[in-house]
């Protein structure tokens, strides 16, 4: 038995953003919170959201200082300000700091308490103000999924914060959001998306849902991820990678994720990687370590992603993903924590703390293969390169 778990509203689609106001007139709300950044708003696609919500006789109050990897302090400012707006619902829009934030205050702001409280293995699932996720990249899958991410700038860790109350009621999910983002956006968001879909599908919680959508997400993100990178204004590869990306937050949403995104958020806490980037750096080495305790699962995602034929054995179908994942690192010049600027000594210094925050997240305890520390500790020095 599998419990699964969805956006109430789900619309899908180029120009799926003019729905917007019928979605909420769907929920019953009518006074949006709108948290955002602020590059969103200079770059006028904040602009273009709320002429949608104008035509549709909306007023909304936008919150523009969201940060990468929102923080405590940031997510107290955003909740001081929905308090004193006297909104109804709260619309995260844009990445997945923006819709992380989102969640936070919308459960915070109908059950007050620390940030800190949240963190896993807590669980929260008192309902909140309603959740509307409008991602403007296709990585995160936020919009689909009962996870947000808060770093605590106290202890320089990234807690994952999981419950029913952080799961969005309507998601738009309109690839024109996404048209002419930069190739280092579109690399390290899709990155993410892919590895959502493949811990998704060989973790321990997966299930036939999960697995139809993760498989699903391979095949839309594999194909699509050079083209989007190479030919931002690819109309076709954008649309992939954006309902591949919603596949993938569907399918890791109602499965999990597990080692590599253990692994990854302690390196964006300490060093402030941005989360794909930090992905992709730890997938080829996290896969190599695990594909054989799910050497069928692996192969799966081989074929799905269109790298090994149906009739290949799963031994060589493996062999082939590692190749394709250094391949991918490559191409889209992703590079090693080290060639990325980050000192070896400080690395090597927060490798036992890193460690431990991965354990402590849960995630490892998902993967095919569960590290212990010694084993952790060792995958960082061997993606440190």
């Amino acid at each position: 038995m599998a419990a699964i778990n969805l956006p109430r509203i789900i619309r899908v689609g180029g120009g799926a953003l003019a729905e917007l106001p019928e979605a909420l007139a769907q929920c019953e709300v009518s006074r949006p919170f709108i948290v955002t950044d602020a590059f969103l708003v200079s770059s006028g696609i904040v602009a273009t959201l709320l002429a949608v919500l104008d035509k549709a006789g909306i007023d909304a109050i936008v919150f523009a200082d969201t940060v990468p990897d929102p923080t405590v302090a940031v997510i107290e400012a955003a909740l001081e300000a929905l308090r004193a707006a006297d909104c109804d619902c709260v619309i995260g829009f844009g990445g997945g700091s923006p819709i992380d934030t989102a969640k936070a205050i919308a459960a915070l702001a109908v059950e007050p308490r620390p940030v800190q409280s949240m963190k896993a293995p807590a669980t929260t699932d008192v309902p909140g103000l309603p959740i509307v996720a409008v991602p403007t990249t296709a990585g995160t899958g936020s919009e689909a999924t009962k996870f947000t991410i808060v770093t605590d700038e106290a202890s320089s860790e990234k807690m994952l914060c999981a419950g029913l109350a952080f799961l969005p009621t309507v998601a738009i999910v309109d690839f024109e959001l996404t048209m002419g983002k930069p190739a280092r956006l579109t690399a390290d968001t899709g990155i993410d998306s892919l590895t959502h879909a493949i811990e998704a599908y060989v973790s321990k919680k997966a299930n036939a849902f999960s697995d139809a959508m993760a498989l699903s997400a391979m095949k839309l993100i594999a194909p699509a991820i050079r083209t989007a990178c190479n030919e931002p204004g690819n109309r076709a590869a954008r649309e992939a990678m954006m309902v591949g990306a919603h596949h993938a937050g569907i399918a890791f949403s109602n499965a999990s994720v597990a080692l590599v995104h253990g692994m990854s958020r302690p390196v964006g806490a300490f060093f402030h990687v941005p989360h794909g980037l930090s992905n992709a750096m730890l997938l080829p080495a996290v896969t190599a370590f695990s594909a054989p305790a799910a050497l069928a699962r692996y192969a799966d995602c081989a074929r799905a992603m269109g790298v090994a034929s149906a009739d290949e054995g799963d031994q060589a179908a493996v062999a082939r993903l590692l190749e394709e994942l250094a391949a991918l690192n490559a191409d889209l010049s992703v590079p090693s924590p080290r060639s990325h600027g980050i000192s070896e000594a400080r690395w090597f210094e927060v490798v036992p703390e890193m460690a431990r925050q991965a354990l402590a997240s849960g995630s490892p305890g998902n993967n095919p293969r569960v590290p212990d520390a010694a084993e952790i500790e060792r995958l960082y020095a061997e993606a440190f390169g």
